[in-house]
């Protein structure tokens, strides 16, 4: 499980009311979390599904559905995967759903329209879900509220335009250091984690350790997911320079974004492997595109 989704969920599975706010844009106060649901319930047989909390909404039993993406989803392209997570949910559960894709990369899920359509005559489809970008979700009133399930994620989050990147950064890890969490290097790491997708992630160990006193308990957290980091990015390496090795091209540097795209490293040692077999680039750019999310 990629360390992005790992820290994301964490904070799902410890702060599951904080969820069920940003999915009602705050705007509800009679709503009573019952439990998180997640994927690894012998009950559950949405396979993908991020994960799933029920709550009691207006005396009624609802399903609040999250899917965290670090990136943009093309095979199947994210409209068809939630129209698949929500039919599913509902024919398991028998209960309403109220579905949301959360994207966490800057520049992901600009193009999401938050709905899957099907037009046919007399067959019409429409299933609709919510979109957050957290670099379009006002970071400060996230700090203001103090939501411990959404602060680590707020580095990611829009700043005020009147301080720089490293300043709101540093603002984070401040408020997150003030909130009163069971296990704060962990939470503090996945503060890190998370905004190692901004942020370069020596910076944010740098700023940890000089706003609190937590910096050797954050390593062993920030650590493993460092290395796998780095041999993610080591295999991506070896997959662009055996394919220009081989084809004799500098072409292989355009699919440098679609391998970034992915944070799997069984899947990126899977096209290494294929890398070292094609004979032309296209064969390995028609690879590259199956099952690549």
């Amino acid at each position: 499980m990629a360390s992005f989704d790992t820290a994301s969920k964490k904070q799902v599975e410890t702060n599951p009311l904080d969820f069920v706010y940003l999915c009602f844009k705050f705007g509800l106060e009679n709503i009573t979390v019952l439990e998180v649901v997640t994927p690894e319930q012998p009950t559950v047989e949405m396979r993908q599904a991020d994960i799933l909390i029920k709550a009691l909404y207006e005396g009624t039993e609802v399903l609040v559905h999250f899917e965290f993406q670090t990136a943009d989803s093309y095979d199947p392209e994210m409209p068809l995967r939630m129209a698949g997570y929500i039919i599913r949910a509902i024919e398991v559960y028998r209960l309403p759903v109220y579905s949301n894709v959360l994207y966490l990369g800057p520049d992901a899920g600009k193009n999401d329209p938050g709905k899957f359509t099907q037009n046919l005559e007399n067959h019409n489809i429409s299933i609709e879900y919510q979109v957050f970008r957290l670099s379009e979700i006002d970071g400060q009133t996230i700090l203001d509220l103090k939501l411990a399930g959404l602060v680590p994620f707020a580095p990611l989050m829009k700043h005020p335009a009147d301080i720089d990147a490293e300043q709101w950064l540093r603002r984070c890890v401040q408020i997150a250091d003030s909130i009163d969490v069971p296990n704060k290097p962990e939470y503090l790491g996945c503060l890190a984690i998370l905004g190692n997708l901004v942020y370069d992630s020596q910076t944010i160990l740098d700023i940890i350790s000089e706003e609190t006193m937590q910096h050797p308990p954050i390593v062993e957290y920030v650590a493993p997911q460092a290395r796998e980091r780095g041999r993610q990015e080591s295999t991506r390496e070896n997959i662009l320079e055996i394919l220009a090795f081989q084809l004799q091209t500098e072409a292989a540097q355009n699919l440098k974004p679609d391998l970034e795209a992915i944070d799997d490293l069984q899947r990126l040692k899977q096209l290494f492997r294929i890398a070292m077999q094609v004979e032309t680039l296209e064969e390995f750019t028609q690879a590259l595109n199956e099952n690549n999310e």
